[in-house]
């Protein structure tokens, strides 16, 4: 975990008992909010309201089992009302408080010392528990895994493992625990998805019937989904424009799924106009200078002008957040389905299509033609997801400001960093060319 997200920890751990608000995690930690949501969300498992809210309500938990007065308790971690804590901590833990006593008794999360140690800070964020390959197979005999059952882990293209919370299980299963009100999360999506006729990582019910195995930690068994990536030569290939339209399309169905879940979920919403107008389109007016990208002065004032007339009819729901080509699984040269919904917020839709098309083209070095097979496949997107959900025509005519809002995003969160010093090239370049060839976007967008 990276020293930004723990000194985050630390500064959360202090202020249990007052107001703690994102954008000020992420000035202190010098990010902007919309970059630190992601770095949290991938480094600690859950989104930074989530998080807050269970140590309030564990804190609260804590003081009612040690004899405190319950309202006396809730009311000082932030909660208005009993009723309130109530409803937050069954969606948490799945039970009532009363319940979570009767079974595990009282309630040990101890306060956190001012000053909290690094191994502290990650024994926290893991939950505390490192588990032998012996206590996983005692867990997955709820499920009736053989016990010879292959047990590894799960890692990305390059060998990086994922997370120490994920286990890939011999038969095609996939064994994760960690937090809870992500976990119960990801299954209502799977079957929304499912629901939609998407593939999804649907549960396996244990020998009891149930779709988890609830405890102090939760654990889920679901199956995983078949494919991987599909490979670079096929995006950039021949048949770029229908891929890309196979591309549209299901994030035009996983849109469909998760709006019916949305209301369930009660998402975190991400407002994208504030997050590139306060910190994204500033900073990158900065490395314009410092770089020489060469973006014309006007582009500014012009940019913030026409996306303030634009942003309030983009159309808002429960989105992936990160539809990289690496979170989409082919099978066959067909879509089999979307992984990694950790980052899921509520924004603005087009966000998804954008971002999709926008992490194809920062793949463009080495690519011949780049700009014009990209535009195919932008096309392709575009065209892919109106074909299942129309776009409205503030969407139309804010495709080239949003795939902006990206490019400018990007460039002030790797340009701040300097172990992204080559992606912060790539995106420089990326942002420039976004710019300078507005009307051909444009002309993609006009469906």
């Amino acid at each position: 975990m990276t020293d930004a997200i723990k000194q985050a920890l630390e500064h959360i751990e202090r202020n249990l008992k007052t107001i703690v608000t994102a954008d000020e995690l992420a000035r202190a930690a010098g990010y902007s909010v919309f970059h630190f949501h992601r770095m949290f969300s991938r480094g600690v498992g859950t989104s930074v309201a989530a998080y807050i809210t269970r140590r309030r309500l564990d804190r609260a938990l804590m003081e009612i089992s040690g004899g405190r007065a319950a309202v006396d308790a809730v009311l000082e971690y932030g909660f208005d009302t009993y009723a309130g804590f109530y409803k937050a901590f069954v969606k948490v833990y799945g039970c009532s408080p009363k319940k979570y006593l009767a079974i595990y008794g009282k309630h040990t999360n101890a306060p956190i010392s001012r000053r909290i140690a690094a191994t502290e800070i990650d024994a926290l964020y893991s939950g505390g528990i490192m588990y032998t390959e012996q206590q996983l197979r005692e867990i997955l005999a709820n499920w009736n895994v053989p016990r010879d059952a292959e047990i590894g882990e799960v890692c990305i293209m390059d060998g990086t493992r994922i997370s120490d919370r994920v286990w890939q299980i011999s038969g095609g299963l996939i064994l994760k625990t960690g937090d809870r009100a992500q976990l119960l999360k990801n299954l209502k999506i799977a079957k929304a998805l499912a629901a939609q006729g998407l593939p999804s990582a649907l549960p396996v019910t244990t020998a009891a019937g149930a779709e988890y195995l609830d405890g102090k930690e939760i654990f889920t068994l679901t199956r995983a989904i078949g494919g991987s990536e599909l490979a670079k030569p096929e995006r950039w290939g021949p048949d770029r424009a229908d891929y890309g339209c196979k591309y549209g399309r299901s994030i035009a169905k996983l849109h469909r799924a998760l709006a019916e879940i949305e209301a369930e979920i009660e998402p975190d919403e991400v407002d994208l106009f504030k997050t590139v107008t306060d910190r994204a389109l500033p900073e990158t007016k900065r490395h314009n200078k410092l770089w020489n990208m060469g973006l014309p002065d006007s582009f500014f004032g012009e940019y913030i002008r026409e996306f303030t007339e634009l942003f309030g009819d983009l159309p808002r729901q429960l989105i992936h957040h990160d539809p990289n080509p690496s979170n989409i699984l082919f099978d066959g040269g067909e879509v089999s389905g979307f992984i990694d919904f950790d980052l899921s917020e509520r924004s603005i839709r087009l966000w998804d299509v954008c971002y999709c098309a926008t992490g194809i083209l920062s793949e463009w070095r080495g690519v011949e033609d780049i700009h014009g097979k990209w535009l195919d496949i932008l096309g392709g997107i575009l065209r892919g997801y109106g074909s299942v959900n129309a776009f409205t025509d503030a969407e139309r005519r804010a495709v080239w400001h949003v795939i902006c809002a990206i490019g400018l995003s990007c460039v002030s969160y790797f340009g701040a960093n300097d172990e992204f010093r080559e992606l912060a090239a790539t995106n420089r370049e990326m942002l420039s060319w976004i710019v300078a060839n507005r009307s051909a976007i444009e002309k993609s967008a006009d469906l």
